[in-house]
């Protein structure tokens, strides 16, 4: 029986190398795989549209669809998988995913029998979850947590939101697409005494 997993850390954490690796050995096996990314974080998107849709902090980067609040991935996985069958799902940024997506996941898991394999952060720059995360925190067969290095040595498992100049930023949108230059993984301790 396949199964919905739910892959959570903070930034920096090797989210998008873990679900590359991932695929990888799918492909090594010479099976089948699709993969999804959100539409609105196009940093990888290169000259070439999509050619780096999921790219990691260490320079593995792949092609991948983009979804947006209104993709049916049901749908969309699933005609695909009519014509060619596939092995595994894999979804970067899923935390951007609807709560009615995360759904739609777990039916293709249960309906289809394909492993969906969800990478993302769990909570924003305030601490607050993101939808899709609270629903995959919820649903999803298997959680497992990615570590992230606080620059204490501890776990870090919060994400602190900087200004160009480093100080924290404690308002505004929840989604602000950014990396080392927007973000900082920080453990709960030195994340709350930032915003003290």
């Amino acid at each position: 029986m396949a199964k919905l997993y739910f892959y959570y850390a903070s930034m920096n954490a090797g989210k998008s190398a873990t679900l590359l690796q991932a695929n990888f050995n799918y492909h090594e096996r010479g099976m089948r795989t699709m993969l999804w990314t959100a539409a609105h974080d196009d940093r990888g998107s290169g000259e070439g549209g999509d050619d780096h849709a999921i790219e990691s902090r260490i320079g593995l980067h792949t092609a991948a669809h983009r979804f947006s609040p209104d993709t049916d991935l049901s749908a969309r996985v699933g005609a695909v998988h009519a014509v060619e069958p596939l092995a595994c799902v894999l979804i970067d940024e899923a935390q951007f995913l609807t709560p009615e997506q995360v759904w739609q996941c777990a039916r293709l898991a249960d309906r289809t029998n394909i492993p969906v394999l969800c990478y993302g952060l769990r909570t924003d720059f305030r601490g607050q979850l993101f939808p899709g995360s609270a629903v995959l925190l919820g649903i999803a067969d298997a959680l497992i947590e990615l570590k992230a290095v606080c620059h204490c040595g501890r776990k870090a498992t919060m994400n602190l939101r900087v200004d160009a100049s480093g100080a924290a930023v404690r308002e505004g949108q929840q989604t602000e697409i950014g990396g080392n230059d927007r973000y900082v993984a920080l453990c709960r301790r030195h994340f709350g005494e930032s915003l003290a």
